[in-house]
């Protein structure tokens, strides 16, 4: 599962003579390539579906150039049984956590089923229409961004019913490793694993692991297929060509998301129920504290409920944080935390869940009970990230097992 494939551009066979009779693409010019994804990458598995009946877990992400990859390949003739999408749906229209109906899709005809709701997995009867699942939805490397949980029950379904899944790898924009490793006495639907908050793999990657770590119900692995990336090596620059969901709408969010989604379980709001999620941080009891603000609206398909809806937030502007710097340390960043729990006035409610529905639990986001305690009795970024070490580097050892790209 962990070769890796070559693709030679055509240009280097017309410049460069001694890659056509070695078939490699030299260093120099890999190192300035495209990014190729595994569903661009037709040759390499169109002929393996050939006669196979089909089951596609995809959302907006699954693109091929700019076309959705269900429509490229309902074109070229695959057989398409299923198409069953994950939490936000197949187009990308609902909120985080909304429940999404099943429908059929307008432009092929083809039934879509949601895996995110009610039902979590296909069921029997739809397992049984299908030869082979294809994968292929871009995540963005953090614990609690759930597309990794439909990996898993997926592959379990795929197992139990001697399906094979055939994984189309995408780039991860977070592909370094950080954070306290989830305790799983805190394991929920936003962390189901024991791994950091960035985990530093892609999906292909992550369903090795999961294969190979016994993480599945009845520790039955799934068959996998990989088409792995081109010219990829971990944490390297990467812009989606599309949002992942509704509330990282721009490469800034994408990038600030696995440290600003910890606030989920505070007071402070992300700037859900504005058009700028996850790049802005506040509250309306930090009036006065600071000069940027906004305000959270109710906004169909991407926060109905925000927290602090129609109020005020004063805090923290976001959006031209210098991420170049930020990238190359490859660390989430706490100390916003710690300076906004000093900041705020009525420190009892920072955390307090009882204050609104919309507020999270952090020690599920965290994954454990200490990062709670520590930022209340005032540990020091430092401080708190000794803490981490001995986890991250037992974690660091396991990936090194299911890595299929080097880290950069």
């Amino acid at each position: 599962m962990r070769l890796l494939y070559f693709i030679v551009p055509v240009f280097l066979f017309l410049t460069v003579q001694h890659t056509v009779e070695t078939n490699k693409v030299p260093a120099s010019y890999e190192d300035k390539a495209r990014i190729i994804t595994g569903a661009e990458q037709l040759d390499a598995y169109l002929p393996y579906l050939k006669g196979k009946k089909v089951g596609m877990l995809v959302n907006q992400t699954s693109i091929i150039g700019k076309r959705s990859i269900v429509d490229s390949l309902h074109a070229l003739g695959v057989d398409i049984r299923y198409v069953f999408g994950p939490e936000h749906g197949f187009r990308n229209n609902a909120s985080n956590g909304g429940e999404v109906a099943g429908e059929t899709d307008a432009a092929t005809g083809i039934p879509i089923v949601s895996l995110y709701g009610n039902k979590r997995r296909p069921s029997k009867n739809e397992m049984e229409a299908i030869d082979i699942m294809i994968f292929d939805i871009q995540d963005v490397g953090c614990r609690f961004y759930t597309y990794i949980n439909t990996l898993r029950d997926v592959m379990e379904a795929c197992a139990e019913s001697g399906k094979e899944m055939l994984i189309l790898d995408r780039p991860n924009p977070n592909g370094f490793v950080d954070g306290p490793i989830l305790d799983m006495k805190y394991s929920s639907g936003i962390g189901r694993f024991p791994i950091p908050i960035t985990h530093g793999m892609t999906i292909a990657e992550f369903a090795q692991m999961i294969n190979g770590e016994g993480w599945m119900a009845k520790k039955q692995p799934c068959k996998l297929k990989i088409i792995p990336l081109k010219n990829y090596r971990h944490n390297m620059d990467y812009t989606l060509p599309s949002a992942p969901s509704p509330n990282l709408n721009t490469q800034q969010s994408i990038l600030l998301y696995p440290s600003l989604c910890l606030f989920e379980g505070t007071i402070i709001s992300q700037g859900r129920g504005t058009y700028m999620p996850f790049t802005v941080l506040g509250s309306p009891d930090l009036k006065g504290l600071y000069d940027f603000n906004f305000k959270p609206v109710s906004l169909k398909g991407m926060s109905e409920a925000p927290l602090h809806q129609d109020k005020i937030c004063y805090g923290l502007d976001l959006r031209k944080y210098d991420m170049t710097e930020f990238r190359k340390k490859g660390k989430i960043n706490i100390q916003w935390m710690v300076d906004l729990y000093k900041q705020y006035p009525a420190k009892e409610k920072f955390f307090d869940r009882r204050i609104s529905p919309a507020m999270g639990d952090i020690n599920l986001l965290a994954g454990t009970k200490e990062f709670k305690e520590q930022i209340i009795s005032g540990k020091t970024e430092a401080e708190i990230r000794r803490s981490w070490e001995p986890g991250l580097w037992a974690y660091k050892k396991m990936r090194m097992r299911y890595v299929l790209y080097p880290d950069k």
